[in-house]
């Protein structure tokens, strides 16, 4: 399936979201408008479009959770984070701008996310609070996930340890992306549980993909340095239970994030198509 008119999409908005006057506003455009995969943004619109709505609605949501990946990348390519000069096969923001001022353009990109939900008047008053208290939750949940993974360089630890990081750092966005599907569309009880469920293992399945592809991706597919977390020290799946090991986790949690949205009560051909691209992604 092509995905591509959702990524138009999200793009046009964003481009209308972004300052287009102001001393971030270069900045801005660069870190947002550079490339990515924009599979949060499409998780959200493909979730409303199951359920038939109109995705005038989901327009806010899916640029909003975009807006937030791109502030997360760049904080934590800062080098007091993880000191990363590449990301999209271009300088990093901070590479690009001083640190100081990439400090300042993740700053306005979180608050701009927020703006744009909190201001789209196409949705209820009711539903944006609800959108924004997803929003919130996630952010913070980013945020202990790179406090723990800062705490935990160079030293031993547990598979359960590094779950509950990534389930925070990556799988936090990645479940509001559906979250705020579901918000938008109003799905019963049982269909938002069977799609928290889903988002949950997908996200924790895309961070250990990451880990795996780290190791065997090449640069230029990456976009950015290979090995990187072996470089820092970092615990990653690859090495505290192998590769083959760490790929049959990932591989199983998609299967399992798939069977799952099969008990959907609407079709859900365009989640499964995700999950598939997901699955066999390449970086």
């Amino acid at each position: 399936m092509d995905f591509e008119p959702y990524i138009v999409r999200v793009n046009q908005y964003l481009r209308t979201c972004l300052p287009s006057q102001g001393s971030l506003t270069e900045a801005m455009h660069y870190s947002v408008l550079s490339g990515g995969k924009r599979f949060r943004s499409i998780l959200t619109y493909a979730v409303a479009n199951s359920f038939q709505t109109d995705l005038n609605l989901a327009d806010s949501s899916a640029c909003a959770v975009e807006l937030i990946h791109a502030y997360s990348l760049i904080h934590d390519d800062l080098p007091a984070m993880d000191d990363d000069d590449m990301r999209h096969n271009q300088p990093t923001c901070h590479k690009r701008f001083g640190e100081a001022h990439a400090i300042l353009t993740g700053d306005g990109l979180q608050t701009l996310a927020f703006s744009v939900l909190a201001n789209d008047n196409n949705l209820s008053t009711q539903v944006r609070i609800a959108l924004l208290q997803a929003l919130t939750h996630a952010a913070f949940e980013m945020a202990e996930g790179q406090s723990i993974d800062l705490s935990v360089v160079s030293k031993a630890v547990d598979v359960d340890v590094l779950k509950n990081m990534h389930e925070k750092k990556t799988g936090a966005l990645i479940s509001c992306c559906v979250k705020l599907g579901v918000l938008i569309c109003a799905c019963d009880a049982n269909d938002s549980q069977i799609l928290g469920r889903f988002a949950k293992d997908i996200g924790l399945a895309y961070q250990i993909q990451d880990d795996v592809l780290d190791v065997l991706a090449p640069e230029n597919v990456l976009g950015k340095k290979q090995n990187s977390d072996a470089d820092k020290d970092k615990p990653t799946y690859p090495a505290l239970i192998g590769m083959d090991k760490a790929k049959k986790t990932y591989q199983q949690l998609y299967e399992r994030a798939s069977a799952q949205i099969g008990q959907l009560s609407v079709n859900a051909y365009e989640l499964h198509q995700l999950t598939q691209r997901l699955q066999s992604r390449q970086f």
